[in-house]
């Protein structure tokens, strides 16, 4: 990087600080309170919402980790992007309208809400863990990694660095600093993005244009586009054909959009129903352009700097080949994407533990007692993140791939609760038990299967596979052992799931979008 490189960086962290604090500052004399804090007052705009979303989820694990996935698989792992669009629909549409009457604010709430309090607890232990062990040290490790490669900085140094400036930023304002600056993210992230992919098209093109470096991609590589992937490809483990469509990429999909604190937690702020789904409506246009940013970069690097050691060397890589000026914009942008995310997931874990288990411990503590272990809690988080980062992912070879084996062995039985517990009436504490636990344990048993060679499955196809069981195991126990003593206390009662023309347009664009798509690239 050059010293120009170095001012546009240094530009936009100042920047976006001074955002985060003017636009979360407290008016006339009001202090926070732990609404303001955890859901920025229930007052967020639509375009605010779509931005948010967003931003907590493309990150250092995305852009990486995808492009990594992009140089090692191709464009098969669009499909993670793609189908998001589709499940954010039908969170919208589903599920919001539930949380919102309801007024939910976490989703441990709503569990204890439906189940009771049992549920909620394990729930909450096992999100904080999920968030601080592998969320907070994927992004820290994987961003440290662009900052290093394109930097220089020593790795350690610029993970330090990153946890801290994401923690500062939003520390004071909580969730308003962090989705009121999101727009200015992601415009940033996108604008980079299109950059690198622009640029890397038209060196391959030499001369040609874009057009025509994609042209030469498809037909050097044409393998890489294989959105369906058959069992002779070798990543065929990793993507196993059509449960990209019709398996188990849906349970996970449908885990983290609908039902994953810091991504649903965008929503929950809103101001109400139909301000919540125009924000989905924009996340899932942006989803759709995903692919383009941190996939594509992934691939061209197969031409650009063949013969990488890891594949999540390959956007790093290309991110030298931009000029000065360039590279300080687009690097920017990836810093943005990191500390966005790193937010997003530091005022989520501030969330569940000040709400679900402090205030359940330390019941009567005073509103602004409340903000006050919440900030505490954001700063043991990101301790705890930059001391484990190195331990937990240094020797990953696709971090991406990582994160999704480590959450696979829970979200079939997070869905199979949830699922249950907003449609079905009749399910139990104990069967919601029975699918978290029931769920982890089956999904450890097919792990340990596969490594030993004695039941040799996909990730994704074991992922479909403990959700159909753990689905059925939860439901068998409703029936035989009904609740004895009402818990439930989730009303249905006025809940609409009519929605706007406007997102029904949305939506039906979304779905001919992706048959064009998947068509396109079978």
């Amino acid at each position: 990087m050059r010293t120009i490189d170095f001012v546009i960086l240094a530009i936009y962290a100042v920047a976006i600080f001074g955002l985060a604090q003017w636009v979360s500052r407290d008016k006339g004399g009001h202090k926070k309170d732990s609404t303001d804090y955890f859901l920025a007052g229930k007052a967020l705009p639509w375009w605010a919402i779509g931005a948010s979303l967003i931003a907590a989820n493309i990150s250092a694990e995305q852009i990486i980790g995808m492009s990594g996935s992009g140089y090692a698989l191709g464009l098969a792992i669009a499909s993670y992007e793609w189908m998001a669009a589709l499940t954010l629909l039908i969170v919208g549409k589903f599920f919001l309208p539930i949380f919102l009457k309801n007024n939910i604010s976490t989703m441990p709430q709503f569990l204890e809400q439906r189940y009771g309090p049992s549920v909620r607890n394990v729930m909450a232990v096992f999100w904080l863990i999920l968030y601080v062990f592998v969320n907070l040290t994927s992004i820290l490790w994987l961003g440290s990694i662009a900052i290093h490669t394109v930097t220089g900085v020593d790795q350690m140094t610029a993970l330090v660095i990153i946890g801290v400036f994401a923690l500062a930023y939003q520390l004071w304002g909580g969730l308003k600093a962090v989705a009121l600056t999101d727009i200015v993210q992601v415009a940033l992230l996108i604008t980079g993005g299109l950059i690198i992919v622009y640029l890397s098209l038209d060196k391959i093109g030499a001369g040609g244009g874009v057009v025509a470096g994609f042209q030469h991609l498809t037909s050097q590589f044409p393998e890489k586009f294989d959105m369906i992937l058959s069992r002779d490809n070798p990543h065929y483990k990793d993507l196993p054909g059509l449960s990209v469509l019709f398996g188990g990429l849906w349970v996970m999909n449908v885990s983290y959009w609908g039902f994953n604190q810091y991504i649903i937690q965008r929503a929950l702020g809103a101001k109400d129903i139909a301000e919540a789904q125009k924000g989905i409506a924009l996340a899932a246009y942006l989803k759709l352009l995903m692919p383009v940013i941190v996939v594509l970069p992934g691939i061209a690097a197969l031409v650009l700097v063949p013969g990488l050691t890891k594949p999540d060397q390959a956007y790093p890589e290309m991110m030298k080949l931009l000029p000065p000026g360039v590279l300080g914009l687009v690097f920017a942008a990836l810093v943005a994407a990191i500390v966005a995310s790193l937010a997003a997931k530091i005022n989520s874990i501030a969330t569940i533990f000040t709400l679900d288990v402090y205030a359940k411990i330390k019941t009567g503590s005073s509103e602004r007692h409340l903000v006050t272990v919440g900030r505490i809690t954001a700063v043991a988080a990101v301790i705890v993140g930059i001391v484990m980062a190195k331990p937990l992912l240094g020797k990953a070879e696709q971090a991406f791939q990582f994160i999704q084996d480590f959450t696979g062995f829970f979200t079939p039985g997070i869905v199979v609760i949830f699922m249950l517990g907003l449609f079905w009436k009749r399910a139990t504490t104990a069967s919601a038990l029975v699918a978290a636990i029931g769920g982890a344990a089956l999904s450890g048993a097919f792990f340990v299967a596969d490594k030993m060679g004695v039941f040799v499955i996909p990730f994704m196809n074991r992922v479909g596979l403990v959700f159909l069981l753990t689905l059925a195991a939860a439901v068998l126990v409703s029936l035989v052992a009904p609740q004895k003593k009402a818990v439930n206390v989730v009303s249905l009662e006025g809940v609409s799931y009519k929605t706007t023309a406007g997102f029904n347009i949305a939506g039906l664009g979304v779905i001919v979008i992706l048959i064009v798509l998947y068509a396109t690239w079978w």
